[in-house]
């Protein structure tokens, strides 16, 4: 079975948690945390800090707000395990990046280029996602895009992964194979 295990859910669903939670447990010592944010404001810097307040000494942090799969590939085989969060964030910053709405096209070759590398990755991989697509639809262009792009990003590291946990009020409910 692929070891990544995919966490979606709705904001302050408890997704990163129960993710660092399953992480964590993982034998070995060698842990990654790849946090895709850049924080561009206070509120953004505090999440950033209760996030990290919550991870023992033992995680390792690098941030990579763009070459996810490039990063995955380098670091797969001197991990025990990696922790990704979140493909929202990341998805957000490709589009930034991009630019124009006819650039999208370099989002979806990255969101290609990483379900590839998580097809073969070699360590357990942790990947965190908001599921952004089960509200209303959006009254702009942009926002659309960018709910459309999120959504592609998750259904392809949804097929690519051995496990698929949706969390809800805090609780996971596994979706494809076993709870970790």
């Amino acid at each position: 079975m692929n070891p990544v295990c995919f966490i979606i859910g709705g904001c302050r669903s408890g997704k990163s948690g129960y993710a660092l939670e399953c992480a964590t447990r993982m034998p070995g010592l060698r842990k990654l945390f790849v946090a895709t944010c850049r924080p561009a404001d206070d509120e953004m810097r505090t999440r950033v800090h209760r996030h990290q307040q919550h991870r023992s000494q033992a995680w390792q942090t690098l941030e990579v707000p763009l070459a996810l799969a490039e990063t995955l590939q380098a670091q797969e085989l001197h991990q025990d395990v990696i922790l990704v969060d979140c493909l929202t964030l990341w998805v957000s910053n490709l589009m930034e990046k991009s630019g124009a709405k006819a650039h999208d096209h370099r989002v979806e070759q990255q969101i290609e280029k990483l379900a590839a590398r998580l097809e073969a990755v070699r360590c357990p991989v942790f990947v965190v996602s908001n599921e952004i697509g089960a509200g209303i639809v959006p009254q702009n262009g942009l926002a659309r895009r960018y709910r459309d792009l999120v959504g592609l990003a998750n259904q392809r590291v949804a097929a690519v992964a051995g496990r698929v946990v949706w969390t809800v009020a805090g609780i996971p409910v596994p979706v494809k194979g076993d709870l970790p």
